[in-house]
């Protein structure tokens, strides 16, 4: 199962050392060159999800693994990443060159009306590359740079114009037509195997009887991912041998069990958390699982 890449993370494995100040920036953005942060010594990048946007400009040959595709790109890239898919690049040539940014959700919510997450590049299953010509290349070099320059600087409003250097590079990309060669690499299903399954634990475990299980179908974890759910469930079966709708129960029971016999909450407030309407459904689904009630469990 991919775990989550934090900014500590990140920054340990490249560059020795810990983010400045990632506690008292909740946005925390910064920018750096591509050169400075991969070669000798530096490991490779894992496929798992960061908590923190990315865009980059690389100069190479690069296969680029998103979600269940992947990206084979030549020659100079724009891309983009959200939090919620898991990535990671593979060089296909010699180290790659180039200019990426980083940057959490809070850095542009106060900022923006809506979500990030509504622009077509970092939607969940949307194209996130785009090739780009010597030209193009040159344009977004040139507002990196400017990044780059003013991440060092002391001017007091630095941050609300990175934010509009940032959205200057979302609207060119916007303006051109996203990279069609996606493809489904060789281990896609497993890939997306390990997606589901990321997705399906990060929901556990419950702490609180408010808090509610959300993702509980085939169809909750396909949208989520935006495949079709009998592509979901056909890479499930043919990594797991298991059906999608079996590890989601076996997940709801085990932490079913845990609430039984780890709290003194209600056989109603386990049902809730657990994502069912009325506590009957819940213990028709427990009995069938188990062979017997949650409240006999429980005893």
């Amino acid at each position: 199962m991919p775990t989550t890449e934090t900014l500590e993370d990140f920054y340990r494995q490249k560059f020795n050392q810990l983010p400045p100040g990632p506690q008292q920036d909740p946005g925390h953005f910064n920018v750096f060159r591509i050169e400075d942060s991969v070669g000798l010594g530096k490991p490779p990048m894992q496929y798992s999800r960061r908590e923190f946007y990315k865009i980059s400009l690389v100069r190479g040959h690069q296969r680029y693994h998103y979600a269940d595709k992947s990206i084979e790109a030549e020659g100079t890239t724009l891309l983009f990443f959200n939090p919620t898919v898991p990535y990671k690049m593979e060089q296909a040539g010699g180290p790659p060159t180039g200019r990426f940014c980083i940057f959490k959700d809070a850095f542009f919510t106060e900022h923006i009306r809506g979500s990030l997450k509504d622009l077509p590049m970092f939607a969940p299953g949307g194209k996130p590359a785009y090739m780009l010509d010597s030209h193009q290349d040159q344009y977004i070099n040139a507002v990196f740079d400017k990044m780059l320059d003013e991440i060092s600087s002391g001017y007091r409003f630095k941050y609300d114009l990175i934010r509009n250097y940032i959205m200057e590079i979302v609207h060119y990309a916007l303006k051109m037509e996203p990279a069609e060669n996606l493809y489904e690499h060789t281990d896609a299903n497993a890939r997306i195997t390990a997606v589901f399954t990321e997705l399906l634990e990060r929901q556990f475990p419950i702490e609180s009887p408010a808090q509610q299980f959300s993702l509980r179908s085939a169809k909750d974890f396909a949208r989520q991912l935006n495949v079709h759910v009998n592509h979901l469930n056909r890479a499930i079966r043919n990594t797991t041998g298991k059906t999608t709708t079996a590890h989601i129960f076996e997940r709801l029971i085990s932490e079913a069990k845990a609430l039984l016999k780890h709290t003194d909450w209600n056989v109603s407030e386990i049902s809730y958390c657990l994502g069912f309407e009325e506590p009957a459904h819940f213990n028709h689904f427990f009995k069938k699982q188990t062979s017997t009630t949650p409240t006999a469990f429980r005893s």
